[in-house]
């Protein structure tokens, strides 16, 4: 592991062992106070959850840390040191390095090019490329990770993306390593190959922050917990002092239970219906019919069948071979305004890219698709707020400050913007794809309760989610899908939790 760091002895009065110590980090914006007084140690050889709500301050915090924002008071010490105007290519040099939830590599360059992106090693002007792979191999087996350095970064997982990104930082001398949200969107299986790296990167020395919204993952993984809340540290502790109901309540300042609503039981009638479909080896033959009020899960590994669901019902793209109805009436598959017309509202699990116009304010984005239903051309901005404002209520959006753009908004106020800007156009079924993703234990609790009602006003609900517990929590029937096939399908009251995981993975329930 090369070392670049910039680091000295420690000063007097630092606390023995700490690499890194924030004290008294004071951060506003636009006069919203989105940190106050925060103070975080981190030890080298630890994994440190850092947890709260959406809008919390976790994001601006270790944004700070990585030297995107400065503080407008307090201190980050690094190695005993104050570091004043920490920028961001000042804090690689102090070997704090970031993973953001979004991946950040170049999709059609290879692993090996990623892993030394920036610091490709040259004679003569022209790039060694046998020592680029083997540096990589070297830096990849380094971490236990099993990669071919010749393939293409957008030709691998999720997962295995992270860890290129992991192995990245870790090489360029990352010693303080963020990760945000890393299993995110994962299957377990894939999941469980992430948290092994990160108690090998603990067991090398490297100091972890850990961000994750799945309570059982971080009381199983961490070492110790800081929770924010309101812009506030709450609570500091070793994870063996908490519990999750006590954590979950340190986070929100009461108890969130999500439970299965009563609904009424699904009509005789099905308002979605896919048979047959096939996309080249993603999808296979895979058929699917949902009743009015009802709500149907599909289940896999990530990036199994269910992926291409948002696409091929969307009419973003045109399978190989299948039929698609909507209440009754056949929709064709391979445009967009075709599966708009029939009634069919898919919601994206990437609302970022597809979801949302991140510069459009709240307001506007809010109003997007139920202003192109109606064919309203003209706006008048002075009546944006009123307009929106209900949409606001009825779907618990809240931001720091009046009207800013929804790229600004916390992870689970950007989902319930998007899920209000399709769901308020009365949908005769729809498609949600991972529609808690990135969020908070209450946005989540939020967001199920919405389902519940679409689904209660005999709408035909289709979901795609790669947790268990979500499926368990809203679905009334479960299709679990591998390798582009439906190997199982069942009435959610007739299989545990444990099955359903195990039937997913390919095993055989127990």
């Amino acid at each position: 592991m090369r070392d670049t760091r910039e680091g000295t002895p420690a000063a007097p009065g630092t606390a023995p062992g700490a690499v890194l110590r924030v004290r008294g980090v004071t951060k506003s914006f636009g006069g919203a106070a989105a940190l106050k007084g925060v103070d975080l140690d981190l030890h080298p050889g630890e994994i440190h959850a850092l947890m709260g709500m959406n809008g919390a301050g976790k994001s601006t915090l270790v944004q700070i840390l990585a030297g995107v924002h400065q503080p407008d008071a307090g201190t980050v010490e690094v190695d005993g040191r104050a570091r004043q105007g920490l920028t961001v290519r000042r804090a690689r040099r102090l070997g704090i390095a970031s993973v953001p939830q979004r991946r950040e590599l170049a999709m059609g360059l290879t692993v090996a090019e990623n892993v030394l992106l920036g610091d490709l090693p040259t004679r003569a002007r022209t790039v060694r490329w046998k020592d680029v792979r083997q540096q990589a191999r070297a830096a990849l087996s380094a971490l236990g990770i099993a990669l071919d350095v010749d393939r293409t970064a957008g030709s691998l997982t999720v997962a295995e993306q992270t860890m290129v990104e992991v192995a990245r930082e870790v090489r360029r001398g990352g010693r303080i390593l963020i990760l945000d949200e890393p299993t995110a969107c994962l299957g377990a299986a894939d999941a469980d190959r992430i948290r092994a790296l990160v108690r090998r990167l603990r067991a090398e020395g490297v100091a972890v922050v850990y961000i994750s919204h799945y309570i059982d993952e971080v009381m199983a993984v961490a070492d110790r917990l800081t929770v924010l809340r309101d812009g506030t540290v709450v609570r500091t502790a070793p994870a063996a002092e908490l519990d999750p109901a006590g954590l979950v309540r340190a986070m929100v300042g009461r108890d969130v239970v999500s439970r299965r609503a009563g609904r009424p039981a699904p009509q005789g009638e099905f308002g979605l219906s896919v048979q047959g479909l096939t996309d080249g080896r993603a999808i296979r033959d895979f058929s699917v019919r949902v009743r009015k009020g009802e709500v149907v899960a599909v289940l896999g590994p990530a990036g199994d069948a269910q992926s291409r669901l948002f696409d091929l019902l969307s009419g973003r793209r045109r399978p190989d071979t299948g039929a698609l109805r909507v209440d009754g009436t056949p929709v064709p598959f391979g445009r967009v305004a075709a599966s708009l017309a029939g009634g069919l509202r898919c919601v994206t699990g990437d609302r970022r890219a597809l979801g949302l116009v991140p510069g459009l304010t709240v307001d506007e984005n809010l109003l997007l698709a139920g202003d192109r239903f109606a064919r309203r051309r003209l706006h008048r901005a002075r009546d944006l707020a009123r307009r929106a404002a209900p949409l606001r209520h009825a779907y618990g959006v809240v931001a720091l400050a009046g009207n800013p753009p929804v790229g600004a908004l916390s992870g689970g106020n950007q989902q319930k913007v998007l899920l209000a800007k399709w769901l308020q156009t009365e949908p005769a079924a729809c498609f949600l794809e991972d529609p808690t993703n990135g969020v908070d234990i209450a946005a989540m609790a939020d967001i199920h309760a919405l389902v519940d009602d679409l689904a209660a006003r005999g709408t035909a609900v289709l979901l795609a989610s790669s947790s268990a517990e979500e499926v368990m929590r809203l679905a009334d029937r479960v299709v679990v899908v591998s390798a582009g096939r439906t190997v199982a399908e069942h009435a959610v009251t007739d299989i545990t939790r444990d099955e359903l995981v195990a039937t997913a993975l390919g095993g055989q329930p127990r």
